[in-house]
């Protein structure tokens, strides 16, 4: 990735019970906010998902994109766009480490827009989903 953002949170549970909820698309309707619809499209061994549908809606954003994802065990999940109405480039990562009797996840994100936007916008945007989603993240895995 070029230009990220990115941040961390401790959760308090096992790499393989964040990495879990990560994995179970079919449940980011009921805590990420601002998916709306989710399909997954294809698998790799072991049942997790290669290519996956979103539908997004955050107010003054509504998109629909489908990304590829490269799964390492329970330690890093990244993704990739494949396709996007609204999006040239979304790619992005959750790296997972043991910490204590939790674990650390690290959040790293990089969009592109295909319309003109300035950087430091970009950038801000980039943050309040990370914050967001690693708040979601959190609050799933431990409720």
């Amino acid at each position: 990735m070029a230009e990220h953002t990115r941040s961390s949170i401790t959760i308090d549970a096992s790499p393989a019970e964040v990495m879990a909820v990560i994995a179970d698309f079919a449940a980011y309707p009921d805590w990420t906010g601002e998916v709306k619809e989710v399909e997954v499209l294809s698998t790799v061994d072991g049942g997790r998902a290669a290519e996956v549908r979103l539908v997004l809606d955050a107010g003054a954003i509504r998109d629909e994109h489908v990304l590829a994802y490269t799964w390492d065990g329970d330690r890093e999940v990244s993704w990739t766009l494949v396709k996007s109405q609204m999006l040239r480039a979304l790619d992005g990562s959750y790296a997972l480490a043991p910490a204590g009797q939790g674990t650390a996840v690290t959040y790293q994100l990089a969009v592109d827009v295909k319309i003109p936007m300035l950087g430091m916008i970009k950038r801000k945007a980039e943050k309040v989903i990370i914050d967001r989603a690693l708040a979601g993240l959190k609050k799933r895995v431990e409720g």
